[in-house]
């Protein structure tokens, strides 16, 4: 049997059985920012890295109201979606200068929604050849940044656009 040596998943998997609202996004809003991997807040949404990310630099931007539908956003929302979904490629340009982005919104379970209820913006940096075998072959990520480290890289950015 092969094995794939992961310890960054384990503060994950002891912490599965805490307290929850039911809402990773509502969750980590209500937690102190380090813990649940907050990178930016702004007035109504807030940026936060992916836990289990497609590329380092997988960030989604997310309102603080919990709503599943872009059509129950409130205008002031909406515009600061856009305007953190922005700020948020001119962050990850400086911090890794990826060759392009996937950016995205997956509404309900047919469209790919692994949160159904809480709506979210992917961001995703994308480099010239970054899918490799591994994750068409093992079904595994190989990524060469620890989530803290990107936290920090990230988090350095939204301090310098202030």
């Amino acid at each position: 049997m092969d094995r794939l040596w992961t310890p960054w998943r384990l503060p994950y998997v002891t912490g599965a059985s805490k307290q929850t609202t039911g809402c990773i996004f509502c969750d980590a809003l209500a937690n102190n920012d380090a813990e649940g991997l907050i990178v930016h807040r702004g007035r109504r949404c807030f940026v936060i890295l992916n836990k289990y990310p497609y590329n380092n630099g997988h960030v989604m931007v997310v309102p603080n109201r919990h709503l599943a539908r872009l059509a129950d956003l409130e205008a002031d929302e909406l515009e600061e979606l856009g305007r953190l979904t922005q700020a948020t490629e001119r962050v990850l340009t400086a911090a890794y200068a990826p060759h392009g982005f996937n950016m995205g919104l997956n509404l309900g379970k047919p469209a790919g929604a692994g949160v159904l209820d809480h709506l979210h913006m992917h961001v995703v940096p994308r480099w010239n050849g970054d899918t490799n075998f591994i994750t068409v072959v093992g079904e595994s990520r190989v990524l060469p940044e620890e989530l803290q480290q990107t936290r920090a890289r990230i988090l350095s950015g939204f301090e310098r656009l202030g």
